[in-house]
C-alpha cells in the first residue's frame, strides 16, 4: 500500500476546523536560502488556511506572544535557541523539555493507525539519528515495545534491514534503500529528503514500493502529514494552558 500523505493531511487540517482561528505561531528563522524559506512557506500556506498568523522574530519576544513556536532549522544559534525554548511553546519538540511527540513521529503515528501497523515485539531499523526524524523516532518505537537498532554513518550496517519487519529512514541520501535489502511485507517509512537534479527524492528507491506492505513517497507521503501535524501539536499545547 502506498500512503497518500496528502489526503491524510487535508483530513487531519480539515478535523481542526476552526479550533486554531486567531492563534499565533512564532518562527525563529537564522538562514534566509531558498530551501528554508521554501519550508517556511508551506507552513506559513497551511496556517492561512486555519486562520493561524504566523509571526517571525526572536525567540524572546515570541515567547511572550505566540501559542507555539517553531525554531527552523539549520540556524547559527540552535542549540543556544532551543536550550532556552520552553517546552509548552515547543511545536517541534526539538528543545529540552517537549511535552508533545515531533510532527514526524506523530505523522508515522497516524499512518501506523490508519494502516493497522502494530509494533509491540517488532523488529525494527531506524536509518539516521537526527533529532527531526531517527532519534525520536527510535525512542517512540521503542516506547511501544519494539526491537530497535539504528543505522548511522558510524554505526550498524544497511544489512540489518532484511529481518526488519518496520524500517523508518531519515538519512537524507537519495536511493540509499533498495528493494533487494528489504524482505517482502516490511512496513517502509521514508522520510528523508533531498533534492537530485533539481527534484526532490526520498531515501528509498520508488521500487521498494513492491516489496513493502506500506510505503510513503517522496514527495507526497510523510511530509504533508508532518506539516498538518505541526497544527494539530499547536493545538495540544495552546489548550493545555
Amino acid at each position: 500500500m502506498v500512503v497518500d500523505g496528502k489526503k491524510i493531511a487535508e483530513e487531519v487540517i480539515a478535523g481542526l476546523g476552526n479550533t486554531l482561528r486567531g492563534k499565533r505561531l512564532g518562527l525563529v528563522v537564522g538562514d534566509d536560502d531558498p530551501a528554508t524559506e521554501s519550508f517556511v512557506k508551506i507552513k506559513s500556506r497551511a496556517a492561512e488556511r486555519l486562520g493561524v498568523a504566523v509571526v517571525r522574530g526572536e525567540l524572546q519576544k515570541l515567547i511572550k506572544t505566540c501559542d507555539g513556536i517553531i525554531v527552523q532549522l539549520p540556524h547559527p544559534k540552535a542549540e543556544e535557541i532551543l536550550a532556552a525554548l520552553p517546552g509548552k511553546l515547543d511545536v517541534d519538540a526539538i528543545g529540552q523539555h517537549p511535552v508533545v511527540n515531533t510532527p514526524v513521529v506523530e505523522a508515522i503515528s497516524e499512518i501506523f493507525v490508519r494502516t493497522g501497523v502494530s509494533v509491540r515485539g517488532k523488529r525494527a531499523v531506524v536509518i539516521g539519528a537526527g533529532r527531526l526524524v531517527g532519534k525520536p523516532a527510535a525512542a517512540w518505537l521503542t516506547s511501544l515495545g519494539a526491537r530497535v537498532s539504528v543505522i548511522t554513518q558510524t554505526h550498524g550496517s544497511l544489512e540489518e534491514l532484511r529481518d526488519a519487519d518496520i524500517v523508518i529512514s531519515g538519512a537524507g541520501e537519495p536511493g540509499l534503500i533498495t528493494p533487494l535489502m528489504l524482505k517482502r511485507g516490511v512496513v517502509l517509512i521514508d522520510a528523508g529528503t533531498s533534492e537530485a537534479a533539481g527534484k526532490l527524492m526520498g531515501d528509498a528507491n520508488p521500487g521498494c514500493a513492491n516489496v513493502a506492505s506500506v510505503f510513503t513517497p517522496v514527495p507526497g507521503g510523510v511530509g504533508p502529514i508532518a506539516v498538518a501535524m505541526i497544527f494539530k501539536n499547536l493545538f495540544t499545547l495552546a489548550n493545555a494552558k
